[in-house]
């Protein structure tokens, strides 16, 4: 996310060091969903949330999925990524938890997660082969 300290907020990968990288074969897309993913892709190469790269160890593939309103929500199937990461000891509240600990506050800060694109850096320390 633009403007965030990498030193105070920063993603460190953690891999079983057992599993071996999956290469997920590639999906085929129709005209409609092409045409999606590229308008997509656009926008995100424009302002600099992502960037095209060169690694093979890992490649996951695009999902489409259509939203109440008509619309096409572009997701990535990390399914094989997430099955070599360890479970996390600390998850996220539940969204329930959270706003019931906000209420009685005067105020309250949202990210709005759904409609935007964010991105937190990589921990120096994770190697181009986990990034991937």
């Amino acid at each position: 996310m633009p403007g965030i300290d990498p030193d105070f907020l920063c993603h460190h990968l953690t891999m079983d060091p057992q599993v071996r990288p999956i290469r997920q074969r590639s999906r085929k897309f129709n005209e409609e969903r092409r045409h999606v993913i590229k308008e997509e892709m656009r926008k995100l190469l424009s302002v600099s949330h992502i960037r095209e790269i060169q690694y093979l160890e890992w490649l996951a593939n695009l999902v489409l999925v259509k939203k109440a309103n008509g619309k096409w929500r572009m997701c990535v199937d990390f399914t094989n990524l997430n099955k070599a990461c360890p479970k996390d000891s600390y998850l996220l509240p539940s969204i329930d938890a959270l706003v019931d600990s906000a209420s009685g506050c005067r105020l309250l800060g949202f990210l709005d997660a759904f409609s935007r694109y964010n991105q937190i850096k990589m921990h120096p320390g994770t190697s181009a082969k986990q990034r991937s």
